[in-house]
């Protein structure tokens, strides 16, 4: 008893932290007692619209629970294990387990959080390495996380006379095969062939009603206790970088970045910042941009972003569904998220002369 005595008696570094904050918060209160509501009123002026307009009153929430019910029956109707057999013998090729390409798939028609949920538990079961899954989410990033944002990014190449069909085979299906092949043979070399005869039936026997309620409420959990909180605590730190002045710097930077990298930087911010799917809405009403930031734009909304994804949503899901803790899996987005930002900038440079109709 006395040895914990001992040990509780002294400051640990945190508790400075707290001691100074305390001093500076009655500090604060006496001096500016305006400010912490200042403060307040900054954060929920942040999140607010992304959280109620963004996923409780638009389209965006119901999706994303319709995206885990599609997922779903498509997984009890057999796609999962379709896909497998048909990605097998590539996969063998480059010595990877084939179920690295499943989130990207069902990212595509469905939600990148839907992705993660269906998809984690098929590549443990599956038996793919830490390294394996790791690549799984990088090469996920690559793809539309919704099929409405593909579709409005079509309209945007039709309305600026950019051929559609090469550029979505190189910004969204080439990545499926050519991001896990790179990054076997460089970052995670963890990876290992696999024979169809090793491999599980992913096809669950569940009687279809059940498949069809139960994914429902995996749904609405998904989205009310995975997705807006992970949103509401980026934008919560965004809502205080903006109240000191910080975010405004940040915001420029991000500008001056995305035009380097040929991205529209307007509506590049809403696809990294909010919604990809915004985004591309955004661009459709735009006239006069150059081609090149079309393209990447279009590049940069086919992903895994925003941000609110990377760094809340990706992590917290994969912890659940997968052998990855939120570290792990916040690194390999993070690495998908800078491989995704290099390619905007390739597409746009060297495909752009030969997309545009004459």
């Amino acid at each position: 008893m006395s040895q914990i005595k001992s040990t509780r008696s002294k400051w640990k570094a945190i508790e400075v932290v707290g001691l100074f904050l305390v001093i500076l918060s009655f500090i604060v209160l006496l001096v500016s007692p305006d400010s912490l509501s200042g403060l307040f009123d900054s954060i929920t002026k942040q999140v607010f619209p992304i959280v109620v307009d963004v996923f409780l009153l638009s389209e965006v929430g119901v999706a994303i629970i319709i995206s885990v019910i599609v997922g779903r029956i498509l997984e009890r109707l057999g796609f999962t294990d379709a896909l497998i057999r048909i990605f097998i013998p590539i996969m063998k090729f480059f010595k990877i387990n084939p179920s690295v390409i499943i989130p990207s798939v069902y990212n595509v028609l469905g939600d990148i959080n839907a992705a993660g949920a269906i998809a984690g538990p098929v590549l443990v079961k599956a038996k793919a390495t830490k390294g394996e899954q790791k690549i799984a989410i990088a090469t996920m990033i690559q793809s539309p996380q919704s099929f409405a944002t593909l579709v409005l990014g079509l309209v945007v190449l039709t309305k600026f006379n950019i051929k559609a069909l090469p550029l979505v085979i190189v910004a969204v299906f080439l990545p499926i095969i050519l991001v896990p092949l790179i990054l076997s043979k460089t970052v995670y070399r963890d990876t290992k062939a696999v024979d169809l005869e090793e491999l599980p039936r992913f096809t669950p026997e569940t009687k279809f009603l059940d498949t069809l309620f139960s994914s429902a409420k995996e749904g609405a959990y998904l989205l009310f206790l995975v997705i807006i909180p992970a949103v509401a605590a980026v934008f919560t730190m965004i809502g205080i970088l903006d109240y000191f002045g910080i975010w405004a710097i940040i915001s420029n930077a991000m500008t001056t970045c995305l035009q380097w990298l040929k991205i529209e930087p307007a509506t590049g911010i809403v696809s990294i910042l909010a919604s990809p799917t915004l985004a591309m809405a955004q661009l459709a009403e735009m006239s006069n941009v150059a081609p090149a930031l079309i393209v990447g734009g279009f590049v940069l909304a086919n992903s895994g972003f925003p941000l609110s994804v990377l760094f809340g949503q990706i992590p917290v899901t994969w912890k659940e569904h997968s052998d990855l803790n939120e570290k792990e899996a916040l690194y390999a987005a993070l690495l998908g998220a800078a491989i995704r930002l290099v390619s905007c900038l390739i597409i746009a440079l060297v495909l752009t002369p030969f997309i545009i109709w004459r």
